[in-house]
């Protein structure tokens, strides 16, 4: 597997494979909200000055994909305050890649990568139906902040806060 950092011409990609990958989430959700969710992962905020995006390879593919936001940045939109820390987002993987160290691989990059400009935590933000990804990131060390939870579509939905305090 290798971590590395996406090239201009993977962007159109990237963001397709996104999709493909949230897909399995859309029975889960009203349809306005799996149109919010995709337009937002499909979006070009992952351009957006000092954002980092990052691929994972696995055999001359690109399985997976994370955007990693500058802390300070106004990572989703308007729906949240900007935060102190950087923020993880838009982690996809795609289904036939799944189990094979991408997400995690991904993640700790971001990690890595946090603790190298010395930044004392990273958080993410991740949809209440997404089970997977809770697991993977609590598993992770990542805990619970609910005090920076939002709903974005105004349905019930939750998209739930997680932040690591990094080394």
């Amino acid at each position: 597997m290798i971590i590395r950092d996406a090239a201009n011409d993977e962007l159109a990609y990237i963001r397709e494979q996104r999709v493909h990958s949230y897909q399995e989430h859309a029975a889960k959700i009203p349809v306005d909200h799996w149109n919010a969710l995709k337009k937002a992962i499909s979006s070009e905020a992952d351009t957006l000055e000092g954002v980092e995006l990052i691929v994972a390879e696995l055999d001359g593919q690109v399985v997976g994909s994370v955007a990693l936001f500058p802390a300070k940045s106004d990572a989703y939109e308007g729906y949240l305050e900007e935060l102190d820390y950087p923020e993880i987002r838009m982690l996809s993987v795609t289904p036939e890649a799944r189990g094979k160290g991408a997400a995690k691989g991904l993640v700790s990059e971001c990690i890595r990568r946090a603790e190298a400009k010395g930044f004392s935590s990273i958080g993410l933000h991740t949809g209440q139906f997404m089970e997977g990804a809770m697991r993977l990131y609590e598993s992770m060390g990542f805990k619970r902040e609910p005090k920076f939870d939002f709903e974005p579509a105004n349905d019930g939905i939750i998209v739930k806060a997680y932040r690591l305090t990094l080394k």
